[in-house]
């Protein structure tokens, strides 16, 4: 199948700009911070053609496209989330080298490119007693400062709890990162949830905190969609989180697998919608 040519089709059309245009756009850039001062990057600026390697299987949606580097977004401005964020990792691109950065000497900065009056800031997470959640992990972007740096974008960042953040969310990261040793490319959907939950009257509502000044909103859940090929052949793994205190958050990452069904139903997105089905052979650590 002609992947990189269904991707630049794709690119096209939901940009409603050629691949080749858009990739002089991004050769031309002269940071990818406008408003800050050029980062020495570790590694040259990737080349045009990497927005289609990273969106290989089709876009889940159109919404507010950010084309990073490293990865692409699109972007919710009425709850100040991401809406998916997608990302392309292999061995090369994610394992140490003398060149790595170190997250420490990166900060959490408002996205400028958003109109302020669809913005998060840091002012709305300051005594919220929730963490900002990367949706594109910041360790699979340590290969180059300038990919790290993007990745502390406050358009990468939803509200997550502790709990969730630092010990189940991030060790789901981690086994993503350690499917780049086993695979030769693994792309990588996440995203947040707003899920209904039945309340005393027994009926469905959906009700989320929003984070003061800028009514960031607060999700309800998080979903991070893996596919895994190796010699053309792909695996897919979907797992679903709840944006809770986690009971035992230490427990199994595959206690939290999901069928794709359920997570494309709640998100209203269709992901990898151009997977070959004929060569996926393992769906959530079963044969297919």
């Amino acid at each position: 199948m002609k992947f990189r040519g269904f991707a630049t089709f794709v690119l096209g059309a939901v940009t409603g700009t050629s691949v080749h245009n858009l990739g002089q756009q991004i050769s031309e850039w002269k940071s990818p911070l406008p408003w800050k001062k050029p980062v020495q990057a570790a590694t040259p600026i990737l080349t045009p053609n990497r927005p289609t390697d990273i969106m290989r299987f089709g876009f889940p949606g159109n919404t507010n496209l950010k084309i990073r580097n490293n990865y692409v977004l699109s972007y919710d401005t009425r709850c100040r989330n991401p809406i998916w964020v997608f990302e392309h990792l292999t061995k090369e691109n994610t394992s140490p080298t003398e060149n790595t950065v170190d997250r420490s000497k990166f900060d959490f900065s408002a996205d400028h490119s958003v109109p302020a009056v669809f913005r998060s800031t840091n002012k709305d997470y300051h005594k919220s007693g929730f963490d900002r959640g990367h949706l594109a992990a910041a360790a699979n972007h340590r290969a180059n400062s300038t990919w790290m740096e993007e990745t502390f974008l406050l358009t990468n960042i939803s509200p997550q709890t502790p709990s969730l953040n630092q010990i189940a969310w991030n060790n789901l990261e981690k086994y993503t990162r350690s499917l780049v040793h086993h695979y030769e490319d693994v792309y990588v959907c996440s995203g947040p949830l707003y899920l209904p939950r039945r309340e005393a009257d027994g009926k469905l509502y959906v009700r989320y905190q929003v984070l003061e000044p800028n009514h960031v909103a607060v999700p309800t859940h998080f979903f991070k969609v893996i596919v895994a090929q190796k010699k053309g052949i792909f695996h897919l793994m979907c797992y679903m989180m709840p944006n809770t205190l986690i009971e035992n958050p230490e427990q199994p990452i595959d206690n939290f697998l999901m069928p794709l069904e359920v997570i494309e139903k709640a998100s209203g997105l269709s992901i990898c919608s151009a997977l070959p089905k004929d060569r996926l052979r393992m769906v959530n650590k079963q044969k297919v």
